[in-house]
């Protein structure tokens, strides 16, 4: 594994809230956050919202790590990375541990997590867990 590991949504959670040194990264894209909705920590602290894979064209982010480090985050620092289902998350992980910044974890699952019989994201991630969001 070429990153911190893997925690569920509901580690990654208590983990952000409970230190002020841990940041949430939301990796998705601008259209998922304005429509799907984003979690929400507290109303002090919100996740930091960096595409990974940018809108619409779906093209890697070059300037991803530039923007995490422009954030504030660094080394030493734990980051733990959210996407749709856990797997840009991964990538995003990858990067930035390469970069040197993290700590860096993937949250498992994402925000929506994958796909029940009906083809709808109802089995797990973040808003499955109960985790706080909103949309719009």
């Amino acid at each position: 594994m070429s990153y911190a590991g893997d925690v569920t949504p509901s580690e990654a959670f208590a983990a952000v809230t409970q230190s002020e040194d841990a940041v949430l990264v939301d990796v998705r894209t601008r259209a998922e956050w304005s429509y799907v909705g984003v979690p929400q920590l507290d109303p002090s602290r919100q996740p930091l919202l960096v595409e990974w894979q940018q809108y619409p064209d779906g093209s890697i982010n070059d300037s991803f790590v530039d923007e995490l480090r422009a954030a504030g985050v660094g080394e030493g620092k734990p980051v733990y990375f959210l996407c749709r289902s856990g797997v840009r998350s991964i990538a995003a992980a990858e990067a930035a541990t390469a970069a040197g910044l993290g700590p860096a974890y993937n949250v498992l699952e994402g925000f929506e997590g994958p796909h029940d019989s009906e083809g709808h994201r109802t089995v797990a991630g973040w808003k499955v867990a109960g985790l706080p969001w909103k949309q719009g």
